[in-house]
């Protein structure tokens, strides 16, 4: 092959494309004196004989040895290889002789002497007189012909198709072998096809190379130039091998395309390998390590925090688990993908792997949801429980502060601040309640998947434990309801009372003030005064035994009493006070109904117009009426004392003044019928002592006569 290489490079052998007047083919043979290798010529002339086709060897050669530049010897030497070779095929050999002389004589003489066995004529020609035998548009230039011819491109291109010619014969016996092994093996399925049998070439490379090859022989770009430029003249298809390409090229698509189905069979058993593989992978640690996972985390926690732990602990579950997810999703559309395809053979397989890998992934994903749905719930439970907690643990701030309502409106205040708390309270247990319940009938609703059942979740500790919450809470809302209530009301009411009882010693210190205008009026008053003070006696004692039952409850709470002892001295300092003023109170009223009767007996007594003679009214009545008027009118002057000193006056002086302004009229009223009566009485005296000397007169007159 290197020889053949280098001279056909060297230009010993050529076919021009040039055709002799029987359509022959020309060979052209030019020599020179370096070319001694008999060898290498003779290689190269059976290569380039094997290039016609059969149908042109038939129409023979005509060969031009150019001995130009050569030697005779040479030149016979060649000419009798050409016999030895191709003795059949040549049909005219011209040897263009040098310049130089040669041995006509001897040249001609052995040519022409052995042309029978020969079997092909010989002649010596100039270069010039060749046109004689050949057409000048069959030569090239350096025989003075027409022709274009470029030898090196020629060689190029042809060295090009050898090269396609080999790697494409190669590969089509490469690929004949993988495909009839592909086609065995699927006969025979318990043998395994030889995948790791590849052909050795791409089959794109040399399918590309060889319709480049195609293109260029289908173009003539060998054969001449079109627009200009070097190229040499058109030759036979069969020089050209344009069939054998085609040929070449029809058969390696062929195979080419077996392969490829080949290679897309061997793919898609590998992908469903694969696929197969994978699914297995995700089956096996979902209902594995996956399952397990789940199974030992069925907890709900007992607090927020342990909730939030859970919660945190399930994350990382999912985590792991989405991890696998995507390998499913993945091999899910790579079975969707080989479902599309629509090969029937494999539909069923890769449907029942589909079903088994969603079946599978569904369930794991339902439980993990189930999972993070009770963990929801039972974080929001548990949070609605401490929020309630937390709130009654308010209410309890309130029983055990140290302040008190001050008066009845700071009480009212309270109490409506204490029913929105209690309200909230009961909303809060409410919503417990509720979320209490969804998060049982979500654990009634779990299962786990073991070993391909459900297996039922024992839950009987976590429903025992809401259940419990549930109902501490309502026992602690339902104790602090009563006791809250209770306590609250005895501050309420406590204080309500020291407000009450201040309320009725204003009352009887500013207009229980009038001492009446007879003696009936004040008793009425004194009897009006009798029920003021049982009222102000039964609120005092109904307000000290609140306080004691507040004091009870603040003990029973471990919570300071300092409220209600404050509230105990604060009654019983406004009842002391108010005890005090009454007394004041019952004293006045008292002297003024006894003013008011002694006034009466003497004014009733001593009046004439009781149609009776007037009675003698005896003087002690006189100082009576003097001395209690005196009295009480020094009464009305002085101020209530209180126990811490404090004083305080009934009414405004004016009252006062009003009340002492009719005591003394009344007094005057007496005294001036006190001096009537004693005119009268001296008037009474002097008459009797008229009368007794009249009389004493009329008995003496009478006496004589």
């Amino acid at each position: 092959q290197f020889l053949v290489t280098k001279s056909l490079f060297s230009g010993c052998f050529t076919f021009t494309g040039g055709k002799d007047r029987r359509s022959g083919l020309i060979l052209t043979i030019p020599l020179c004196t370096e070319q001694t290798s008999m060898e290498e010529l003779s290689s190269t002339l059976d290569y380039l004989l094997g290039i016609p086709s059969d149908k042109c060897k038939a129409r023979g050669f005509t060969v031009i040895v150019d001995g130009r530049k050569s030697q005779w010897n040479i030149v016979k030497t060649v000419v009798l290889m050409l016999q030895n070779v191709i003795p059949a095929e040549v049909s005219l050999v011209c040897v263009v002789k040098p310049d130089e002389f040669w041995d006509k004589k001897v040249t001609h003489f052995c040519f022409w002497k052995e042309k029978d066995r020969l079997g092909f004529e010989v002649i010596l020609v100039s270069a010039n007189k060749l046109t004689r035998y050949i057409e000048p548009c069959q030569l090239t230039d350096e025989f003075g012909g027409s022709l274009v011819y470029d030898h090196i491109d020629w060689v190029n291109k042809r060295l090009v198709f050898e090269k396609f010619t080999k790697e494409s014969t190669s590969l089509l016996d490469e690929l004949v072998v993988i495909n009839d092994s592909e086609k065995s093996s699927q006969l025979d399925k318990e043998r395994p096809p030889d995948c790791n049998f590849l052909p050795s070439l791409d089959p794109e490379t040399v399918l590309q190379t060889g319709h480049e090859l195609l293109s260029e022989l289908q173009q003539r770009r060998f054969n001449g130039a079109e627009g200009g430029g070097v190229a040499w003249s058109p030759m036979d298809d069969e020089l050209l091998a344009q069939p054998q390409v085609m040929k070449l090229l029809d058969s390696l698509r062929e195979q080419y395309t077996k392969y490829q189905e080949v290679c897309r069979q061997r793919s898609k058993r590998s992908q469903l390998e694969d696929i197969q593989t994978k699914v297995m992978q995700v089956v096996n640690w979902l209902e594995g390590p996956g399952t397990e996972q789940l199974r030992t985390q069925w907890g709900i926690g007992d607090s927020i925090r342990a909730s939030q732990a859970l919660q945190q602990k399930h994350e990382e579950i999912e985590s792991q688990h989405s991890e696998w997810f995507a390998v499913y999703v993945e091999l899910n559309q790579q079975i969707a993908a080989l479902l599309s395809a629509g090969d029937e053979e494999d539909l069923v397989e890769l449907k029942g792997l589909q079903q088994q890998l969603s079946d599978v992934c569904y369930r794991q994903a339902s439980q993990l949801e189930s999972r993070q749905n009770v963990l929801q719930s039972a974080h929001e439970f548990h949070g609605t429980a401490q929020d309630l907690s937390q709130q009654l643990d308010g209410l309890l701030g309130m029983l055990c502060a140290d302040v008190a309502p001050a008066d009845g409106a700071a009480i009212q205040q309270t109490l409506k601040h204490l029913e929105e708390k209690l309200k909230s309270v009961e909303g809060a247990l409410v919503g417990l309640r509720e979320k209490g319940q969804v998060l049982m009938d979500q654990m009634s609703n779990q299962t786990s998947w073991s070993y391909g059942k459900d297996v039922p979740i024992d839950n009987k500790d976590n429903v025992d434990h809401i259940q419990g919450v549930m109902e501490d809470m309502q026992l602690r809302k339902q104790r602090f309801c009563v006791v809250i209530i209770d306590m609250f009301s005895c501050h309420c009411v406590n204080s309500q009372a020291v407000e009450w009882l201040g309320e009725l010693l204003d009352a009887l210190l500013k207009t229980h003030i009038r001492l009446g205008d007879d003696s009936q009026e004040t008793k009425v008053l004194l009897e009006k005064h009798k029920k003021f003070v049982d009222v102000a006696q039964s609120t005092y004692d109904y307000g000290r035994q609140l306080l004691q039952a507040t004091v009870v409850l603040c003990q029973s709470l471990r919570c300071s009493t300092r409220s209600s002892g404050d509230t105990l001295p604060r009654l019983n300092r406004v009842w002391k006070q108010f005890t005090v003023t009454t007394e004041e109170r019952v004293h006045r009223l008292e002297m003024a109904c006894s003013f008011h009767t002694a006034a009466e007996k003497v004014l009733v007594q001593a009046s004439p117009d009781q149609g009776d003679l007037p009675v003698e009214v005896e003087q002690e009545t006189y100082e009576e009426v003097e001395t209690v008027g005196k009295a009480l009118l020094d009464r009305l002057t002085v101020p209530v004392i209180f126990p811490d000193g404090s004083e305080q006056y009934f009414g405004s002086p004016g009252d006062m003044a009003s009340s002492a302004e009719h005591i003394r009229d009344k007094m005057k009223l007496v005294e001036d019928r006190k001096l009537t009566l004693h005119e009268e009485d001296e008037e009474e005296e002097d008459t009797e002592k008229k009368l007794k000397a009249l009389t004493g007169m009329i008995s003496e007159i009478d006496y004589f006569p």
